[in-house]
């Protein structure tokens, strides 16, 4: 073959190669671990040179609306989504996600059971965890030790009222700080947790809702007094990010919500307070059933992409092993994406820069959406029922628990009031006449 032939060949083959390069098209929401993956795109291209990932990134709500809209329209706009353990079970079994199998290197056992078994229908595996979390108690030691108060490893709700009116010296520190802003997955996913733990259940056996249950008077009402008596002013506008704030300004006793928190209330970059922080698991009232939720954001595909082999490869590389090391090296350990791999709490260095660690495995280890509730349950989902009418729900009954932590209604009538719009969500469903 002359050169010319060669070159002209060899011209032909680059054109080829480029012309079958896929361009994968991925969803996701924009906080600050999937921030860093995309900072770390150019290490997937460079082990997949042919594929290429495009991005869309959005902010939570947003990024919910647009992959159910996609998913439920066979919209075929992305080949990857960033989804959670609310959406996994409900699409995997209507058949709209790819069961996901990847190979044995990627050590599916490693993956911590309650991540696995939430993110599958039937055994199989239909979203893999990028980052998980459960819910526990973060508190300020210096102010228990100075008040006279110790915690066992899980606490009771009283054993909590108790300490957060000893700590309680506003306008310096409230004694707690909890969730209030209405919303599915704002105060809903830390009020179902601790309605669980006073023996309550979204719905009994026969899809009814129970939310006129003393269960769930007694925990409302417990949670209305406390944040009534020891908690921050305006506290029904609360959610994540603004209690994060007053925790780190060193304004917040206790804090019970997401596991999440722990990697950034002992920043000393980011907290006041960071060296005076301890942890116990979720408080109980008369069950530890439910007492702390599950969550995890993880990646699937849709059924309807064309690029199943090369999505696989990318969500593969994302929730492994190599890519957890590839951030401790690169960002440091403090920052990895944790709660879904048994090996990253198995880690020395993890171990060393995660004082959290072992509270936080041991949070999501004992979580369990199978069975989440005193009572026996149609449902699977700790602080969420995985059914497709709980969104509406959820965000009807949050903002009814909100307007009672405001003092605008009962907390009789905003059950009351709960009970009506899930009934009404449930008959529309079609569960019961």
């Amino acid at each position: 073959m002359t050169l010319r032939a060669s070159l002209t060949l060899l011209a032909g083959l680059c054109v080829a190669g480029t012309a079958s390069a896929v361009d994968l098209v991925i969803a996701t929401v924009n906080n600050g671990h999937m921030i860093e993956m995309q900072k770390l795109t150019p290490e997937f291209e460079k082990a997949h040179p042919g594929i290429k990932l495009k991005w869309v990134t959005l902010e939570e709500g947003t990024l919910r609306s647009r992959v159910t809209t996609d998913i439920a329209t066979k919209g075929g706009q992305f080949d990857v989504m960033t989804i959670g353990m609310y959406e996994t079970p409900i699409w995997g079994k209507k058949g709209w996600l790819m069961e996901l199998k990847p190979d044995a290197a990627y050590d599916v056992d490693d993956l911590l059971p309650a991540m696995r078994n939430g993110l599958s229908v039937d055994g199989k595996l239909y979203a893999a965890p990028f980052y998980g979390e459960s819910s526990m108690l973060m508190y300020r030691k210096d102010l228990t030790d100075k008040a006279g108060v110790t915690f066992p490893e899980r606490p009771t709700w009283q054993q909590v009222a108790d300490a957060a009116a000893k700590i309680h010296n506003p306008p310096s520190v409230y004694g707690i700080c909890l969730r209030g802003k209405p919303g599915w997955g704002d105060n809903m996913a830390f009020l179902s947790t601790m309605a669980n733990s006073f023996g309550a259940q979204w719905f009994d056996m026969s899809w009814k809702p129970q939310l006129e249950t003393k269960p769930w008077k007694d925990a409302v009402t417990f949670y209305v007094d406390l944040l009534k008596k020891y908690g921050p002013p305006g506290s029904s506008a609360n959610s994540f990010n603004e209690i994060l704030a007053l925790y780190n300004e060193g304004k917040c006793g206790m804090w019970i919500d997401a596991t999440i928190a722990a990697s950034f209330v002992t920043d000393p970059k980011q907290s006041k307070v960071a060296d005076k922080v301890a942890f116990a698991q979720g408080p109980y009232a008369v069950t530890e059933k439910g007492a702390n939720w599950l969550w995890a954001w993880a990646l699937a595909i849709p059924a309807g992409t064309k690029n199943a082999d090369a999505a696989q490869k990318f969500i593969t590389w994302a929730t492994s092993k190599e890519y957890i090391n590839l951030v401790g090296k690169t960002n440091g350990w403090g920052r990895v994406p944790t709660g879904t791999r048994k090996s990253t709490y198995a880690n020395p260095e993890f171990q060393k820069a995660a004082v959290f660690a072992a509270a936080e495995k041991k949070a999501i280890d004992t979580a369990n959406p199978n069975d989440s509730t005193l009572p026996k349950s149609p449902y699977v989902g700790v602080q969420f029922a995985a059914i497709p009418e709980f969104q509406a729900i959820g965000i009807a009954v949050g903002q009814q628990m909100s307007a009672a932590l405001s003092g605008k209604v009962s907390v009789d009538q905003a059950l009351k009031t709960s009970q009506a719009a899930a009934d009404r969500e449930m008959r529309k469903g079609g569960y019961y006449k």
